[in-house]
């Protein structure tokens, strides 16, 4: 799919449709969330064991996350990594084979299922079963200096998952970088109801299918 990102500026020309679909998205989010973390909780449980057993530390992982409109929020994950992984290097990428992560934290990752606690995030608003993923602060400060339209993705809530996510691969660098921003991008413009269903059902075929997102 060739996405122009000039062409994906302008989000909502429709404002009462537009508002009636954060409506819808807001509500279906706040349910849809605690659904999931009714029936995920017992296997949430067993996830937090497993980390206590595996790899001294925290269980949740708290980091600062760019929200709609540059909001810094608190993101929560199932801690994937040693506790010292950013110790020497600062704020940096995750990476494929990332030496950092524990051996239950590599299963997680693979599964996605360190995604879980961010059903809490959706809970509390600051964020969105579908969006653009979002970036930590230190991060997208040094994106922005290589891609001008890097903060336009903060115009809606950032997502658990997103279009981006379920259409291109792993981004391991800038070029990366920039042809995911093109789906966010496209995704803003767009947005609507029946796409978030379809980005949602692509993310359950994507991790069915071992595809990975």
């Amino acid at each position: 799919m060739e996405i122009s990102i000039d062409n994906a500026m302008v989000i909502g020309e429709d404002v009462q449709g537009f508002s009636l679909y954060l409506v819808l998205k807001r509500l279906f989010d706040f349910f849809a969330a605690l659904f999931l973390l009714v029936v995920f909780s017992p296997l949430m449980l067993l996830i937090a064991i497993a980390i206590k057993f595996d790899s001294p530390g925290p269980v949740i992982y708290k980091q600062n996350r760019l929200g709609r409109q540059g909001r810094i929020f608190t993101i929560y994950k199932f801690r994937s990594m040693r506790r010292d992984a950013e110790k020497h290097s600062g704020a940096v990428w995750a990476m494929q084979n990332d030496p950092r992560v524990t051996r239950i934290g590599r299963f997680l990752r693979a599964t996605h299922l360190d995604e879980l606690p961010q059903l809490f995030n959706v809970l509390k608003g600051d964020m969105s079963l579908v969006g653009p993923r979002p970036e930590r602060p230190e991060i997208a400060k040094d994106l922005v200096k290589v891609i001008p339209h890097y903060y336009s993705r903060l115009k809606v809530k950032p997502g658990i998952t997103g279009l981006a996510q379920v259409r291109y691969r792993y981004d391991s660098c800038i070029k990366d970088v920039k042809n995911k921003l093109r789906y966010d991008l496209f995704y803003i413009s767009n947005a609507n109801f029946w796409l978030d269903l379809r980005i949602l059902f692509d993310t359950i075929e994507h991790i069915l299918l071992s595809k990975g997102i």
